[in-house]
């Protein structure tokens, strides 16, 4: 068990070490959330408008919420369009760094734009997915969202390696999941014990910001203010750091999967230790 989450925690450490070697990796996960923060800000009032619709009659309120279900569905596609675009072109990136080349941001807006076709057919199926999780979500208040957790952590579990085999194989939505799922029966171990290196290596991190914004709201006015800005700030960069860490891991994984070979910034051992095979 310890010896596990040593490697965890150095798998980790290598992701975080590919990262400040190609520091401009951040841009992709910073570019997703301002562009997912205008697609919030596009689609605000037609929800808002759809969903609180009061004083019209019955015919016209079932039109209002068939409308509402078609603008939540389509805030669901384009958001999910835009972090799959910029989440390809990190991993695309991530995986020339592998490969012995030297990435930019264009070449991996370039490779994301190339494979739009893919990336967007899988964003209509991820939007489908999750608009029928909310829908069974808010069913129930308790059975739904057990019910959602579960079905929505079995979804991500077979789709891991979906975006890098859109990305490198260039291949459709299905046979993409098919791949995936192929994979994880393939080289399947203990997985997710590569995400806790990322993880331990994020709630490091998040322990300063957060001791920061507690002292700021125990401290006066001005001190505190700055105090829980600063904090505010490094949660944001954290969160950042660790956008781009994730997608490396699954790029690195996905080679070793696919592959069979390790990336050189990697030690073998312990990506070996990640996956062990049936």
């Amino acid at each position: 068990m310890f010896a596990r989450m040593g490697n965890a925690w150095q798998i980790g450490k290598e992701c975080l070490r590919v990262l400040r070697q190609d520091k401009e990796l951040v841009v992709f996960p910073v570019l997703s959330g301002l562009a997912c923060l205008i697609v919030l800000i596009s689609f605000a009032l037609p929800l808002w408008a759809t969903s609180n619709a009061t004083g019209i009659a019955d015919g016209a309120e079932s039109i209002v919420t068939v409308v509402h279900y078609v603008v939540l569905f389509a805030f669901y596609l384009v958001n999910y369009l835009v972090i799959l675009f910029f989440n390809s072109a990190l991993i695309s990136c991530a995986i020339i760094r592998f490969r012995g080349g030297n990435p930019t941001v264009s070449d991996g807006l370039r490779a994301a734009w190339n494979r739009l076709p893919q990336i967007f057919s899988w964003a209509l199926v991820s939007a489908t997915v999750g608009f029928v999780l909310r829908i069974v979500e808010s069913q129930s208040e308790r059975f739904g969202q057990i019910i959602s957790a579960l079905l929505g952590g079995m979804w991500s579990l077979m789709t891991y390696f979906v975006l890098p085999v859109l990305v490198v194989e260039r291949t459709g939505p299905v046979d993409a999941v098919k791949r995936s799922m192929a994979m994880m029966r393939e080289t399947w171990g203990e997985m997710l014990v590569a995400s806790v290196g990322i993880g331990l290596i994020v709630f490091v991190a998040v322990l300063p910001a957060i001791g920061l914004i507690v002292l700021g709201f125990m401290g006066g006015a001005l001190l505190g203010g700055v105090l829980v800005a600063v904090g505010v700030l490094l949660l944001l960069v954290v969160s950042l750091v660790s956008s781009a860490l994730q997608s490396i891991l699954q790029a690195a994984l996905y080679l070793f999967a696919a592959e069979g070979t390790c990336p050189p910034q990697f030690d073998s051992s312990l990506l070996e230790g990640a996956f062990r095979t049936r």
